[in-house]
C-alpha cells in the first residue's frame, strides 16, 4: 500500500473513497463534515437521514465507520467516522487509530483501492496535530500489514501546512 500526504482540499479528491471526519448524529457539521456536505449536495445528506432512520437511529459511535454514497463528489463513496472529542475528555489513543481502522475495513468492503482522509480530530475536537498524525500513520501500516493488497492508496489530504508537515514527520518515521 502506498501512503502519502498531500495539501489540499479533500471534497476534490479523485478516489474511490473520501472519508468525514464527521459527528455521531451524522447530519453535517462544521469542518471537513460541513465541506464534505456542502460538496456533495443534498444527496449526502439524505443518505446519512436514512441511516439514522434504519441503522442507526443512535447515531454513530466514536471511532466506528459507516458507508453512504458520495452524491456529487469525485469519489464513489463517503465514510463516515467519528474521531473522539479530547475536550470532552475523549483522549484515549486506541479509539483514534479506531477511526483510521474502521474506515478502512469498510472501504475495503466496498471494493475501495484508493482513500482519502482528513485529520480526523485535529480540528474542533482539539487532538494535537502531531498526536494525531502518529496515530493515523500508526493504525494505517498496521492495518495494511494485515490487509495485504487490500487498498492499493492512502491519502492524507490535509489543508494547513502545519499539519501537512505534522504528517509528512510522521510517515518519515520507520
Amino acid at each position: 500500500m502506498r501512503i502519502e500526504a498531500a495539501a489540499g482540499d479533500i471534497t476534490t479528491q479523485d478516489v474511490d473513497v473520501v472519508v468525514n471526519a464527521a459527528n455521531s448524529s451524522l447530519l453535517g457539521g462544521g469542518g471537513v463534515d460541513g465541506a464534505l456536505h456542502a460538496a456533495a449536495g443534498p444527496e449526502l445528506l439524505a443518505a446519512c437521514r436514512e441511516l439514522r432512520r434504519t441503522t442507526l437511529p443512535d447515531g454513530l459511535p466514536t471511532g466506528d465507520a459507516v458507508a453512504t454514497g458520495a452524491g456529487r463528489l469525485p469519489a464513489r463513496w463517503v465514510v463516515h467516522t467519528v474521531g473522539p472529542d479530547a475536550r470532552a475528555g475523549q483522549r484515549d489513543p486506541a479509539l483514534l487509530r479506531s477511526c483510521f481502522t474502521r474506515s478502512l475495513d469498510v472501504a475495503a468492503g466496498l471494493g475501495a483501492r484508493s482513500v482519502a482522509f482528513p485529520a480526523v480530530s485535529a480540528g474542533v475536537y482539539g487532538w494535537p496535530a502531531d498526536a494525531v498524525a502518529r496515530e493515523a500513520t500508526r493504525a494505517v501500516r498496521e492495518w495494511a500489514a494485515g490487509h495485504d493488497g487490500a487498498v492499493d492508496l492512502v491519502r492524507f489530504v490535509l489543508f494547513s501546512p502545519a499539519v501537512l508537515a505534522a504528517f509528512e514527520d510522521a510517515l518519515a518515521e520507520a
